[in-house]
């Protein structure tokens, strides 16, 4: 399965990079509009890297308490620190931006990045596995909305999937959402 995996990401990358330069069109707002519901629960979004979809927007519309994800140790699931529009940002794991002070906060609802996803809603990661154990464990301690983003044009025909692999809840991209029942 690693290696369907791997050669599923290499050309997952290219599809998403391709997205990425035609433009996000309306994808935030969309998300934004989705997310209107859930207005007061906890959200987490993520710090868009390289070709990554922004949630920034959205994220920032929220009206509740907003974080993003912080690794704390290879191989366990993300912690959440608070993040708010302006705040100041420090160069976490794998590079990622994450605020250089605030709470922790357990999210209700998660923005879930991705390279790739499927009509079934699963999604394909980038192999750290830290969504699906973060989802995991949040699913064992009640109800959670996992909401992936990311362009139309990572659709594909099938995510290769292990046992290991959480299902998303909808995805939302530039073209509108799908809700996976």
């Amino acid at each position: 399965m690693t290696d369907v995996k791997a050669a599923a990401r290499a050309e997952a990358f290219a599809r998403r990079a391709e997205a990425f330069a035609a433009g996000q069109g309306q994808a935030a707002e969309i998300l934004a509009d989705y997310l209107a519901g859930q207005q007061g629960r906890v959200l987490a979004g993520y710090m868009p890297m390289r070709t990554e979809i922004d949630p920034l927007p959205a994220m920032a519309a929220h009206q509740g308490p907003v974080g993003v994800p912080v690794i704390v140790a290879k191989a366990a699931p993300l912690r959440f620190r608070e993040w708010s529009p302006g705040c100041r940002l420090i160069e976490g794991a794998f590079r990622a931006r994450i605020p250089e002070e605030g709470g922790w906060v357990e999210p209700e609802v998660l923005i879930v990045p991705m390279l790739a996803f499927d009509a079934r809603g699963y999604r394909l990661g980038y192999g750290g596995g830290f969504y699906d154990r973060t989802l995991e464990q949040l699913r064992a301690q009640g109800p959670v909305l996992a909401v992936g983003f990311a362009f139309a044009a990572q659709e594909v025909a099938k995510v290769p999937t292990d046992a290991f692999d959480q299902r998303l809840d909808a995805v939302v991209t530039e073209k509108g959402v799908t809700v996976f029942a």
